[in-house]
Parts: structure tokens; sequence; C-alpha cells
């Protein structure tokens, strides 16, 4: 397993993240269990949670995923120092997490602590704002007109000196050890690096937000913008919700699977033309010797400016599957017919 430096800090996190958000609705405990006793034998140093979790989310799972890695903790207390433990507080209009109400310091102080009693650690390693209080071009609204620029920009900044307050605090009396970023943008990345020098606050040390064959609005100026700050570039959904492993070709939905259920936002990688793009990259795959799956991992994992790249999975196969992608290197021509599709369809969904 590889190994780099996640942003600013002198934490050295493994090329691969465990992601978690099935935990609790897809997967059960001993799903977890085997899940982070493998990932950890694959050498894996990273896992990712997030209060709200798991997904899709309901008021009846949330905190669901974070409880499943606290009683794993509780049972393997000697295993804590061996892995970075990252999870989020959600931004607003989840109706049953603080009423929907926006993040601030005081709930970003709220929100740790239960985390951490959830969690049954003393420290986070990585606390994350799970998506900004403004409108974000995430989720399929990077389209023109789907967002709107008409705010109150002094207004937001200092809400993001709010909440840096309070990450402080949360810094400050040893809950967290760092603070980053999720589904926000170069602007918001900007703010928040000029107030904490501007305050003397913590930096933002990585960001995550979504990143795939299918979806690659962050190349290259928002990871320009990671790379020369030394921010931790943290693709989510590194297989576009499923969709790049070709499971859902042609209508297709297994059962169990993950657009089979309810979706908070909608399914809105579900359209046509992202079925097309992904039958050609199935094919390049199958011309490569590699699954669709693990094509689209190690794709995602070269782009130059990726730290660690977050994977999740329902069952052991997936994970071991997708774990090995990150030992293959694509040869030129493979990359040469993935260019060739990413041109064809640049934007699908």
């Amino acid at each position: 397993m590889e190994y780099v430096k996640l942003g600013s800090t002198n934490l050295k996190v493994s090329r691969v993240c465990l992601g978690t958000m099935t935990w609790g609705k897809q997967n059960n405990q001993q799903d977890a269990n085997e899940q982070l006793a493998y990932a950890l034998d694959q050498g894996i140093n990273f896992m990712d949670t997030a209060e709200m979790y798991a997904v899709p989310p309901s008021a009846e799972t949330y905190g669901a995923t974070e409880t499943i890695i606290g009683n794993w903790l509780a049972d393997n207390q000697h295993r804590r120092e061996d892995f970075i433990l990252a999870t989020k507080i959600a931004g607003s209009g989840v109706p049953w997490i603080r009423n929907g109400g926006e993040i601030s310091g005081k709930a970003v102080k709220t929100a740790v602590d239960h985390s951490l009693e959830r969690l049954q650690t003393d420290y986070i390693d990585l606390y994350q704002l799970h998506w900004p209080n403004r409108t974000s071009p995430h989720f399929s609204k990077h389209w023109p007109g789907k967002i709107s620029f008409d705010i109150n920009a002094e207004q937001h900044i200092d809400q993001m000196h709010d909440i840096l307050n309070g990450l402080a605090e949360c810094v400050s009396a040893g809950k967290i050890r760092h603070c980053g970023l999720s589904d926000d943008t170069p602007w918001g990345i900007q703010q928040y690096m000029r107030l904490a020098e501007l305050h003397d606050l913590p930096k933002m040390v990585s960001i995550q937000n979504e990143f795939s064959l299918l979806h690659l609005k962050d190349w290259p100026y928002l990871i320009e913008t990671c790379v020369h700050n030394d921010i931790a570039y943290l693709p989510w959904s590194p297989l576009a919700g499923g969709a790049l492993s070709g499971k859902y070709l042609n209508g297709a939905r297994p059962p169990g699977s993950r657009w089979t259920l309810s979706q908070r936002m909608g399914i809105f990688r579900d359209n046509p033309q992202v079925d097309r793009a992904i039958g050609e990259y199935v094919a390049v795959a199958n011309q490569a010797g590699i699954t669709p799956s693990q094509l689209a991992l190690a794709w995602c994992a070269q782009v130059e400016g990726v730290t660690s790249t977050i994977i999740g999975a329902t069952s052991m196969a997936q994970l071991q599957q997708d774990i090995d992608a990150f030992n293959i290197s694509l040869s030129q021509e493979t990359l040469d017919a993935v260019d060739t599709v990413i041109r064809k369809y640049p934007v699908p969904f």
C-alpha cells in the first residue's frame, strides 16, 4: 500500500480510504467488522464516515454508521492508533439533524461531542464540513442556472469565521486534530484559508468532492487550488454511486443495490447518456482485462492532485476487487482509450 501526506498535516494516509456510508442500512455490524479487518490487513489506514450516515439518510439510521464503528472500536481499542478516522458534520436541510439548521460554531461543538460518543473514541483525526451553508454546485447542480450567486457574501464569510472558531475550540480541547471541507468550491476554500491565516485559526487540510470518469468538474480548477494550497483532494463516489461497475446498464436494477433504494437527491446519475458512456468504459475495461470498477478506480488514483480515493462496498467481494484496483497500472493504450470516451461524454450528468 502506498501512503501520502494528508495535505499540510504530518499524517500519512493510504491512497485508499475506506468509506462506510452503507453501514447501518445495506450492511450490518458483522459486515462492517469484516470490512474493517480486511481493509486494515491490506494496509488501509484511512477511514471516512459522517454523522448523517447511513445512506440513504433517514431519521432512523442517523448516526448508525458512527455507532457501528464505535462498537468495533470498543472491542478493538488497541487498533485506534492504526488508522486515521474522519467524520463530518451535516449541513442544513436535514430536519432530524439539529432541526435542519445551518452549520455554526455552536453546532460544530455539539456535533463533535455526539460523534465522539457514538464513535467511542477520545479524538477525531479529520473533522469535515459535509456541505457549505450556501448552495454549492454538487449533486448535479453544476449546470448553468442550477444555483444562484446572489448571496450575502459578507454574511457567509462571517459564518465561516464562526465555524472556524468552533473548530478551534475543539482542536484546543484535543477533540479533533485537523479540519476539512466537503462539497465545496474554490471560493469556499480560499475564504477558509484567508480567515485561518488572518485570525490564526485552524487551516482546512482537505476537501472531499465527487470525482469520477462521469464527473470531472473539479479538474483542473479546484484541484489546482488544492495543490497550490497544500490541501488533500479526496474523491468520493469514484464509481459514480456504483454505476461505473456496469451493474445498472440497460436499466438493470440488481436486488438490494443502491439504485433500488429511495434517494434523497434522486437518482440524478441515471440518464441515457450516462448509460452510453458506461457501456464504452466497460468495453475499455474488457479490452484491458480488468473489471469496469477497477478501470474507474485505477484511473481516478492516477489523476494528478488526487491524494486518497474514498471507496465503499456492500460485499467483501466488491471490497477486495476495489482495493486490488489500486495495484493496477493502466497502460498508455488504456489511458488513451479512456480519454477518447471522456471527450465523447465529458459531462454526462
